[in-house]
């Protein structure tokens, strides 16, 4: 039996525990319900451009043997990557490691120390939404990434190669590119950080605080430190997979009849509503990257508005001036070339800006589509490099000119300057322009020499190409014994 003594001092401990917990809470950053609610619709809406979106799209420009083999490839890498993201992928892409500049840890692996009470910050200091909402974000963008890659070789890859490329390619390629991207430390870090350097009493205080914000700044992927803009995946989704299709296609060789027999795509119906269902998920894929339901969020939408009307108008009358009459798949090609370009600008630019932006993109999309792919004579089958890798490049390039006030831009966020109060960091051309650049042509190699290997190691495992009896009849009954169609 407890003495009158003890029981003071435990409900002194008790009332002292609730009162430090109350400050504790009233401190710390809570979500809003607000921005929870946006993520939760954002995530699905990625997950929507995917599956159905992308698996229509790519399905219907296939020939009607095939049908069924794309929409096959792309649900099971949805399946696959969805599973390899929570057991080790996010770990590796957002958390900080002994190579911290090129691929994080394993300190989340399996989701460890993820709970419904786990928050992750966004980009304003103060704000943050639950752990798990932003885990299932990333989780679609890893999902789509490689679906992008498989358009590129349609019609001719064995179904147990995408898979063994997808889960090597994620892990080799993939996680290691968005980390080098979007890892950082936060907007709170490095305004604590900073906040401790302004408010140091003398010297030596100033120098630990220094040391320490100088940590905070180094705890981020490469090209992230180099200053390249990229707000929702110019690079780390579609330069990434754009150049990996244009390897993989390369590699495997040209489909079976490729320049004499017609490949028309069997259902350009199925592709306008494939590519109608892209252009609305792009909405959680670019705004959702703001992680918040603010005013950036809305420049994000508008851009992607403007974008892609710009870029498909710009590829119709292109299209219509070289070959006399104007075609569906041109439009929604445009289309998809401007939401790929404008994805990296899209919190960064100006509506004006990107209106540009995605005329640029519809143009000389177009021009690597029809004229570059002939004159070097590679199958990309669904034009994978020339609209994504491509577009992506423009974006990525553009986003570092387009991001300048003076020409409507958003502005570079600056966190350092005034602590825990968003500024805008001065801006400089050749600055911007260069970042952007360097991070452009990392994402090329990195992918480009990754992906051959992984290609090759492939190849030697399962085989990358089908045999020319099963091309020939298709992969629908060679690889799935089954039909898109029965009449």
């Amino acid at each position: 039996m407890m003495s009158r003594n003890t029981l003071k001092a435990t409900a002194a401990a008790a009332t002292a525990l609730l009162a430090g917990t109350a400050a504790f809470a009233a401190d710390a950053p809570v979500p809003n319900k607000g921005d929870t609610t946006w993520m939760l619709v954002s995530t699905i809406l990625v997950l929507l451009m995917t599956i159905p979106g992308l698996a229509l799209f790519y399905g219907g420009l296939v020939r009607t043997k095939n049908m069924l083999s794309v929409l096959s490839q792309i649900f099971a890498i949805v399946c696959l990557a969805s599973i390899m993201w929570v057991t080790f992928g996010y770990s590796l892409a957002f958390t900080g490691g002994p190579l911290g500049d090129f691929i994080g840890g394993f300190g989340k692996a399996f989701l460890a120390g993820v709970t419904p009470e786990s928050v992750a910050a966004t980009f304003s200091n103060g704000v943050v939404i639950p752990e798990l909402v932003y885990i299932c974000f990333q989780m679609t963008f890893a999902c789509i990434t490689p679906a992008l890659i498989v358009g590129a070789f349609a019609e001719r890859i064995r179904f147990s190669a995408v898979l063994v490329f997808t889960a090597l390619w994620l892990t080799f390629v993939y996680f290691p590119i968005a980390h080098m991207v979007w890892y950082w430390a936060g907007p709170d870090a490095v305004g604590d950080a900073a906040k401790a350097v302004a408010d140091a009493a003398d010297a030596t205080a100033k120098a630990a605080a220094q040391t320490k914000l100088d940590e905070v700044l180094a705890d981020a992927g490469l090209i992230y430190k180099w200053g390249a803009l990229d707000f929702a995946g110019g690079t780390v989704v579609h330069i990434n997979a754009g150049i990996a299709g244009l390897v993989g296609a390369i590699m495997l060789g040209k489909r079976i009849g490729y320049g004499k027999e017609l490949m028309a795509p069997h259902s350009l119906t199925m592709t306008m509503v494939g590519a109608a269902l892209l252009w609305v998920g792009w909405f959680g894929f670019n705004a959702g990257s703001n992680l918040e339901a603010n005013g950036v969020a809305a420049l994000a939408m508008a851009n992607t508005f403007v974008a892609t009307a710009a870029a498909g108008l710009a590829w119709l009358v292109v299209e219509w001036a070289a070959k006399g009459k104007p075609t569906l798949l041109g439009l929604v090609s445009g289309a998809v070339a401007g939401l790929v370009a404008v994805t990296p600008a899209s919190g960064f630019a100006g509506p004006m800006g990107s209106i540009v932006l995605g005329l640029v993109s519809g143009v000389v999309c177009y021009f690597f589509v029809s004229s570059v792919k002939n004159a070097f004579g590679y199958d990309d089958s669904l034009d994978v490099f020339g609209i994504h890798c491509i577009g992506g490049i423009i974006g990525a390039v553009a986003t570092g000119i387009l991001v300048n006030p003076a020409l409507g831009g958003a502005g570079i966020p600056d966190y350092v300057s005034k602590p825990g109060s968003l500024s805008i960091a001065d801006y400089d051309l050749v600055t911007a322009v260069v970042a952007q650049l360097k991070g452009v042509l990392l994402t090329i190699v990195w992918s480009g020499v990754g992906s051959a290997i992984l290609f090759k190691v492939t190849d030697l495992l399962v085989g990358l190409r089908v045999s020319t009896e099963a091309e020939r009849e298709g992969l629908d009954i060679a690889e799935h014994d089954e039909r898109a169609y029965n009449y």
